[in-house]
């Protein structure tokens, strides 16, 4: 069964794009360089009950797993456990993403408040995938490849973090940023799971 478990976290790395693409097929005119993923899901939006069912439910049943993999067969390694710890908070974030959809004016100044627990848990989100990629920077448990490139992860990620809180200001294109933020964090969880399993 762990053998199967193992390959979640690639798993759920391919699905998180593939469920984004699926998702916006069937919203009308759905910007991926202007809107964030999680309008599809909005309220009131074209595919606020498709979205969750095709990505943050499946997806965060995926990072659970994963982390349950890391946690029950590296418990000899502080640094494992750790990330592994991250990836179920990343997971259980995720379901409550979808549990809790936003308002479907990412600009509103009155969020309601299942929009900002939706953003709360974003957040959490967020960290949970800067803290696990700085735990394997800091660990001398994972060879230089994987520290290496878990710093170039983090540094794509905090790069593309701001250009999003500059292009939200301005209302340019933060769906583009919000991809390559996170993108960068999903590319680190591919690589370390790859890493993990090979």
């Amino acid at each position: 069964m762990l053998s199967v478990i193992s390959y979640t976290g690639i798993i759920a790395s391919i699905w998180i794009v593939a469920g984004v693409i699926i998702a916006s097929l069937f919203y009308p005119n759905y910007s991926h360089s202007r809107q964030f993923c999680s309008e599809l899901g909005a309220a009131g939006s074209p595919t606020q009950k498709l979205s969750p069912l095709i990505n943050n439910y499946p997806l965060g049943l995926l990072f659970i797993l994963f982390g349950y993999y890391l946690i029950s067969t590296h418990a000899e390694s502080t640094a494992t456990v750790a990330i592994g710890i991250m990836v179920v908070i990343h997971g259980l974030s995720t379901w409550i993403c979808g549990l809790f959809p936003m308002d479907a004016d990412p600009y509103t100044t009155t969020p309601t408040m299942p929009c900002q627990i939706h953003s709360w848990s974003g957040m959490v989100m967020l960290i949970s995938f800067i803290v696990a990629p700085a735990i394997a920077v800091f660990s001398d448990t994972y060879p230089t490849a994987i520290r290496v490139f878990s710093f170039i992860c983090l540094l794509g990620c905090f790069y593309f973090s701001y250009r999003l809180s500059v292009s939200f200001k301005e209302r340019t294109n933060p769906g583009t940023h919000q991809r390559l933020s996170y993108g960068f964090q999903i590319l680190w969880l591919f690589v370390y799971s790859a890493f993990m399993i090979a």
